[in-house]
């Protein structure tokens, strides 16, 4: 199989990924926080360990402050339902992901207010278009950091100025950028980073956390047991255990802890250089080639390792189909989850065929990838 779904799920992830979460289940397989025994001090660890892992790659200074969660959504869910209150205004974008745009459209019913803001024809914003919505009551500017369908890079440094300026609160969604792309909460003036584990950090599913920035206090999603003060039925004041409650996914967070170590040996640089090559190579070879309509920047420099296509007027259900069952490649076809982006671009109808790169894909996995798209193209 040629695996081009990395926006999806990172597959295959490093072998110290896979040995890390087999060691942690034979060897340190209890509840972390739960007790005094040597099995649970080595769980907490484990857990804590990770926490700093992630500090190092954020440049984030409290490892308290990283709380971990099954996903991307369920941190996104924790934010926004966390801080956001009725009458609050919320900016955000039209190529935001369903984790997003699903918890704004229920808060709406409650007394929330969105201002949703286009894109160009590249899929990125215009931080104009923040600063004029901006009102009296404007609580939260949310924005993802690369889309996931067009792969396009927001300015979120300037965003993030801007809401410091004003004392908004700026959450971003890194779900296709953390691990491939620089991320530093100081200088991008970032106060809330939700983040999964499962895609550019290496790790296993059902992993992900969010980092929480000084001065930010949110409501728990969830209440229950967290290890600490358990002779209380009140939910701990503090974090992370306020935001962490039942069994932790300990051994996907071992498994989290070695992807992180084996992005910073390997250096961001180096990753985000090769997916930039593969992504120029690739948008190289889908030049010129008849009745394929690229969407998004076509410009590595703007764009993560993600390029979405049609072929004519054939349904990206189809193309993907095909491409799977006769070329064995592996790709994502539909609506991908963000439906304003689809709306904005023009393909509601057909949706896009989604190419996702990763650190261990090849020139000779894009060949093949581009030389199938020619013959369906021939065939259609």
């Amino acid at each position: 199989m040629i695996y081009l779904d990395n926006a999806a799920t990172s597959w295959p992830k490093p072998q110290k990924v896979y040995d890390a979460v087999l060691e942690y289940m034979k060897k340190w397989g209890a509840n972390p926080g739960r007790s005094g025994h040597t099995m649970a001090r080595n769980a907490a660890d484990v857990v804590f360990e990770t926490r700093n892992l992630l500090c190092e790659l954020f440049n984030a200074d409290d490892p308290n402050r990283i709380v971990f969660t099954c996903n991307a959504t369920e941190a996104l869910n924790t934010a926004i339902k966390g801080l956001l209150k009725p009458n609050d205004h919320v900016i955000t974008s039209c190529v935001e992901h369903n984790s997003v745009l699903r918890p704004l459209k229920k808060l709406r019913g409650k007394g929330v207010k969105t201002t949703v803001i286009d894109v160009n024809d590249e899929g990125i914003i215009d931080i104009e278009d923040i600063k004029k919505n901006i009102q009296g009551n404007t609580r939260m500017v949310i924005l993802t950091h690369a889309s996931n369908v067009l792969g396009s890079i927001q300015p979120i440094k300037q965003v993030g100025e801007l809401c410091r300026e004003k004392g908004i609160v700026f959450l971003v969604d890194a779900s296709q950028t953390a691990g491939v792309y620089p991320i530093d909460i100081k200088e991008l003036n970032i106060d809330l980073l939700a983040f999964p584990g499962h895609k550019g950090l290496l790790g296993p599913q059902g992993t992900g956390g969010l980092y929480v920035g000084e001065g930010i206090d949110l409501d728990s999603l969830k209440e229950g047991g967290t290890g600490s003060l358990s002779e209380r039925d009140t939910q701990p004041d503090f974090l992370p255990d306020k935001l962490e409650s039942g069994t932790l996914n300990t051994p996907g967070i071992a498994g989290l802890g070695a992807g992180i170590k084996f992005i910073l040996e390997t250096g961001i640089e180096k990753i985000r250089k090769h997916e930039m090559e593969l992504t120029q190579y690739f948008l190289h070879g889908l030049q010129n080639m008849e009745g394929v309509k690229v969407y998004g920047p076509r410009d590595p420099s703007k764009q993560v390792a993600v390029v979405s296509i049609n072929v004519k007027d054939v349904h990206s259900n189809e193309v993907s189909r095909i491409l799977d069952g006769v070329f064995n490649i592996a790709t994502r076809p539909g609506f991908h989850c963000a439906p304003l982006t689809h709306r904005s671009m023009g393909s509601l109808k057909q949706g896009m065929v989604r190419f996702s790169f990763g650190y261990f894909n090849t020139r000779d996995e894009i060949d093949a990838a581009i030389d199938a798209l020619k013959a369906i193209q021939k065939e259609f």
